[in-house]
């Protein structure tokens, strides 16, 4: 019998726990729960008494909170957060989060188009982003509108092109060039600059 359920479906356990936090966290009981073991509560009912939980109450938030895997026991046998555990589920989330230091094709290119419009108006740089996935996104824009790749541009006439991406914003066009040299997006010999093409920047981050 052929499988025709599309691949997006499928989610590793990891994904599959990650969806299923907000449900773990949305009952008071096993917030509570785990906020005490967070704070050093080592067992069931130093975790009752912190949390102000019954004794079923507690077994029963413990019990979930220990299958999903968020709290463990530690060496001593005493319960501790799986900080291990979220390290994984954070992991697991990156991709999407990522997505906008990484501009391709479906969501990826939708990330970086957001990204774009949110700093560059009407064909202006308003501000480079603090966050470097960010920035590389909107310098490498800049880039690909402003500069032919092979064509060879003297200083005076990068300059000028840079200027009018900078004019009232906060960032001027020597910062602006300088970042677009340092991510290879530019590149520069005896007064001359050139954008490479993307075959010649296999590798670069």
């Amino acid at each position: 019998m052929v499988n025709d359920q599309p691949d997006r479906l499928t989610e590793t356990p990891e994904q599959s726990a990650l969806s299923a936090l907000p449900g773990l966290f949305a009952e008071e009981g096993r917030v509570r729960a785990f906020a005490a073991v967070a704070l050093g509560a080592g067992d069931a009912a130093q975790v009752a008494d912190a949390a102000g939980l019954s004794a079923k109450d507690t077994a029963a938030a413990l019990r979930r909170l220990r299958e999903q895997g968020v709290v463990t026991l530690g060496d001593g046998g005493e319960l501790v957060v799986a900080h291990d555990r979220f390290r994984d589920l954070a992991r697991a989330g990156r991709p999407a989060a990522e997505a906008a230091g990484n501009p391709g094709a479906g969501d990826d290119g939708r990330a970086a188009g957001m990204i774009v419009r949110t700093f560059v108006k009407d064909g202006r740089l308003v501000r480079l982003p603090a966050r470097w996935t960010r920035k590389k996104v909107v310098l490498r824009h800049i880039a690909e509108q402003t500069f032919q790749p092979g064509a060879e541009y003297p200083e005076r006439t990068v300059d000028e092109k840079l200027r009018a991406w900078c004019e009232d914003g906060d960032v001027d066009h020597v910062t602006l060039r300088r970042h677009l040299v340092d991510l290879d997006h530019l590149r520069r010999s005896g007064g001359i600059y050139w954008r490479p093409g993307e075959s010649a920047r296999a590798g670069i981050a």
